[in-house]
Parts: C-alpha cells; sequence; structure tokens
C-alpha cells in the first residue's frame, strides 16, 4: 500500500512542478481573454477579437484572433513584443459570432477599453456573454 501511495504521489508533485514550470512561458504574453455564454454556461468558440492601442488619440490595431474550443485566446498580444503601458481596446466581434449562429443580437461588437499600468503582469479580460446582455472584469 506505501509503494501505490509513494507512486501516486510522486506523480501528482511532477504533474505540480511542470504545470509550475509551464506557467512562466504562458505568462510571457501580456493579455489573454475567454468568452463565456452567460445562456448556456459553456465556452463561446469562434469569437473574432481585436486588440487596438490607443496611440496619440488614435486607435491603432496591434492583433487579432478568434477563441479557440474553450473560448479563449491565450496570446492575443503581439508575439515577441514587450508590452508598453497604455490604455487598450479589445473588441468583441459579438455581431458576427452571432450571425453565423442565426440568433439576433443587441451588441454588433464589444469594446473594453482598459489601461495596462504594468508591463510586468498579464492582463486577462473575460466577458460573460448572451445576446442582449454581457459583463466583463478583469481576470487573472
Amino acid at each position: 500500500m506505501k509503494s501505490v501511495l509513494a507512486i501516486c504521489s510522486a506523480a501528482v508533485l511532477a504533474c505540480a512542478f511542470s504545470a509550475s514550470a509551464a506557467e512562466p512561458a504562458a505568462m510571457k504574453n501580456a493579455i489573454s481573454v475567454h468568452v463565456l455564454n452567460l445562456q448556456t454556461g459553456i465556452p463561446t468558440p469562434g469569437v473574432a477579437v481585436e486588440l487596438d492601442q490607443n496611440q496619440n488619440g488614435n486607435w491603432v490595431k496591434l492583433a487579432t484572433g478568434v477563441t479557440d474550443a474553450n473560448g479563449r485566446i491565450g496570446a492575443l498580444y503581439p508575439a515577441g513584443k514587450q508590452a508598453e503601458q497604455g490604455v487598450y481596446k479589445v473588441v468583441f466581434k459579438t455581431g458576427d459570432y452571432y450571425a453565423g449562429e442565426k440568433q439576433k443580437t443587441f451588441f454588433p461588437e464589444i469594446p473594453v477599453i482598459f489601461t495596462l499600468d504594468n508591463s510586468n503582469q498579464h492582463y486577462h479580460i473575460p466577458l460573460l456573454l448572451s445576446p442582449y446582455g454581457y459583463s466583463t472584469y478583469r481576470g487573472n
């Protein structure tokens, strides 16, 4: 019995160490998003998302992506670039998504404007979505 317990403990520890070792690599990208469907409680794949930065009063597109099967884009900030402090906007293209689902929506897109004030931190923006309402917050 002790050997089975020792083997299980070693496996759990190995998973914990490999997961924590993988975290810093995943955290290198400054911005991620997650879209969840409020009606069904499940992730929302297939939502196009745009990342813009306010540069001298103008919005400049930095990147685009589409949520995966888990409703996530894990790395939205341009690859290989260090995040800069400033004002950013994540635009969720919800009208396009709902049109593809053959559903009406009140919000053709949802812009989320936020301040990135620490370039060494990770910024996660979840969107809880339904055709006629939404909620967002700073996640981690």
